[in-house]
């Protein structure tokens, strides 16, 4: 047998190996159905390409805050078990960056599309978008971002002028 058809050979037989284990299921898990994907199907682009209705401000969001994120986020995004949300601005070129919404973050509507696919930690997926966007304005307001009392909606969170925005080098255009 000459060298390529050895290749050709082996080439059909990795191929056909996965056909052969995805044949085979371990009988985890269960099937998922189209709506529970439609849950979860969405992108968010940062021009807001995305954005569902709804709107909410740092007021409602503060209600919001105490309610599903205090316990693991600490007293207004401060300091808790995890992530720190607030502060840090001037820290990312100091020896001890401090990597937060305000300080890292280029684009807000990033924080609207984290927040509904993987917050609250113990229940991602739950909170509405009202719940949302206004859960975004109190941790915008939080890193003296945005005023109290600006709403944000589809329309306005894009808009959002993120301090770092200008300090990503990105490898590719974003259709610009």
């Amino acid at each position: 047998m000459s060298m390529p058809e050895v290749l050709r050979c082996a080439f059909l037989i990795v191929l056909g190996v996965p056909v052969v284990y995805a044949q085979e299921s371990p009988g985890l898990g269960k099937p998922v159905g189209h709506d529970e994907v439609s849950q979860v199907d969405f992108t968010i682009m940062p021009d807001g390409e995305g954005l569902p209705e709804g709107s909410g401000n740092a007021v409602a969001g503060a209600e919001v805050y105490q309610q599903h994120c205090l316990a693991c986020h600490g007293e207004g995004g401060a300091g808790g078990i995890n992530d720190v949300l607030v502060g840090g601005q001037g820290s990312l070129t100091t020896e001890q960056p401090i990597r937060t919404i305000g300080s890292f973050w280029p684009y807000a509507t990033t924080l609207f599309d984290y927040i509904r696919r993987a917050m609250p930690y113990q229940a991602p997926g739950t909170l509405s978008n009202n719940q949302i966007y206004s859960l975004a304005a109190y941790l915008l307001f939080r890193n003296d971002i945005i005023g109290q009392n600006v709403e944000l909606n589809a329309e306005t969170l894009p808009t959002v002028e993120m301090p770092n925005r200008d300090n990503f080098d990105w490898a590719y255009s974003l259709g610009e």
